[in-house]
């Protein structure tokens, strides 16, 4: 079996790859003795992708490496806040969310677009793939569900319901995440 290590300490990330990128043995960076502290500087997810991928591909001589970036953009706030979405706000991720929310108080759910895009970088330390795949919804006007982490509770879906009101299975089936993962695999063929 092939391994990929992944970029990230992230245990709901890890889970998360683990369970769609299932032909490859998923490493977390956290099983090396290497430091990870890549600046997120791009102006765009797929460049921050990028550069934590080949970061850790040089310092693990070439081993393969899979990172991503990710956030959201709402429309309504002329995509805010977009690649600062990890950094824009100090608190955990309910706060953040009620900020969030805040922000959209009397806003029509036609006007509280909201798009999740997740970009996904490969790098062996001389070639690097990146891909891109995009989720859209609303904003939800009040975080809802119990599953999920980071913006779960307040992405809301076509049909009524946050991704934190969706069984892992059926939010691994629509994820931005998993899209740009099955993107990878193609690319990686």
């Amino acid at each position: 079996m092939k391994e990929l290590i992944l970029a990230s300490e992230n245990k709901n990330k890890i889970k998360e790859t683990q369970e769609i990128f299932t032909e490859y043995k998923i490493i977390p960076i956290s099983e090396f003795k290497i430091t990870f502290d890549v600046e997120e500087d791009g102006e765009t997810f797929k460049q921050n992708a990028e550069k934590k991928a080949k970061t850790v591909a040089k310092q693990l001589n070439g081993k393969a490496c899979i990172a991503d970036d990710s956030g959201i953009e709402i429309e309504y706030l002329n995509g805010f806040p977009g690649v600062k979405t990890k950094r824009w706000f100090k608190g955990t991720d309910r706060e953040r969310n009620l900020a969030i929310i805040e922000k959209l108080i009397g806003v029509p759910k036609e006007k509280r677009n909201i798009k999740f895009k997740s970009a996904i970088a490969f790098s062996d330390g001389t070639k690097t793939i990146s891909v891109e795949a995009v989720l859209t919804g609303y904003v939800a006007e009040e975080p809802r569900g119990e599953n999920g982490f980071g913006f779960d509770e307040i992405f809301e879906l076509e049909n009524g319901k946050t991704l934190a009101e969706l069984a892992s299975k059926e939010k691994n089936q629509i994820s931005a995440r998993k899209k740009a993962l099955e993107l990878l695999k193609k690319e990686l063929k």
